[in-house]
């Protein structure tokens, strides 16, 4: 039996949140995608801003647009010879060179987790200002467009990624964020397209291979999934989300053994796996029973009254 899974959603910058059973014509509700990084099933997302923000403010602004720097002091020879690599990498459809590797990537979206509702705020108007001196700044453009996804204003953010991504079409940050927007919206399939964007661009960013694994699990596609899993586990082996949500689609297509194997691990990485464990695998070695939905058809007919 071919078992579907129903993902339940997910807050801000976490990855798929609490998991549950659905039947097979059923869909996901939403991913656990969270805005800037992904986490684990029944974990409130990353993209909601924590209470103990550790990021201070000044990193912020001072993160906004280094393209901008220059206006004040002049065009060094450096920032002209910057400037020329990347137009040169655009040109020829290669990784944006001043995008950060996917180690930086991950501490980044680790540090703007923990800021406040203020903090983004702040982004937001440190970004403004920048575009007043420059309205197609890409990381002017990325950083407005990240914030008001952390403030949960999505449907404002998606423009905002369109342009930063015109200006910037080899930046795997502007799809990584934008395929989690999206995730945000429900908008599993063209998430799906910016993830393997950012893919393409950033091969080793297992973030964003998590990411599409997710995606690909609320369009049923439970083994490409996989797919995307192992890729991720191979790049950071401690990765217990990747574990977790492998082991869920391999239960949903009946890889059991598969399944129990990487549940297993994923909770001893991860102790609150375990009820993804319990959940998906049974403590008997058997997926957890699912209502089976009844074919529609005629009702049946009521047994004819007898005679007394």
């Amino acid at each position: 039996m071919n078992t579907r899974f129903l993902l339940v959603t997910v807050c801000g910058a976490a990855l798929l949140a609490g998991c549950a059973t659905t039947t097979e014509t059923e869909r996901p509700t939403a991913s656990r995608v969270t805005s800037i990084s992904p986490a684990r099933p029944d974990s409130v997302g990353a993209m909601a801003s924590a209470p103990d923000a550790t990021a201070p403010a000044a990193t912020v602004a001072s993160a906004a647009t280094p393209a901008t720097a220059a206006t004040a002091t002049g065009t060094a020879p450096a920032v002209v010879a910057d400037a020329k690599a990347v137009e040169a990498a655009l040109v020829a459809d290669r990784p944006d060179p001043t995008a950060p590797s996917a180690r930086e990537a991950s501490e980044a979206r680790t540090k703007e987790k923990k800021m406040t509702n203020a903090d983004y705020k702040l982004m937001l108007a440190t970004a403004d200002q920048s575009l007043k001196l420059n309205p197609k700044s890409p990381q002017a453009l990325l950083q407005k467009a990240k914030a008001n996804s952390y403030l949960k204003n999505y449907q404002e953010a998606l423009p905002l990624y369109a342009q930063a991504i015109k200006y910037a079409r080899n930046n795997p940050d502007a799809y990584y964020n934008r395929g989690v927007n999206r995730m945000m919206m429900k908008q599993y399939k063209a998430a799906s397209t910016d993830f393997s964007a950012a893919i393409k661009y950033r091969p080793e960013d297992k973030e964003s291979l998590f990411g599409r694994g997710v995606a690909r699990m609320q369009m049923y596609q439970y083994k490409p999934a996989v797919g995307d899993f192992t890729r991720a586990i191979k790049l950071d082996s401690t990765f217990a989300d990747a574990w977790e949500y492998r082991g869920i689609s391999y239960a949903s297509f009946d890889r059991l053994k598969e399944a129990r194997h990487d549940l297993e691990y994923a909770a001893k990485l991860n102790p609150d796996a375990a009820k993804s464990l319990r959940r998906y695998v049974g403590n008997d070695g058997q997926p957890t029973p699912v209502a089976e939905k009844k074919p529609a058809g005629k009702p049946a007919a009521k047994p004819a009254a007898r005679r007394r």
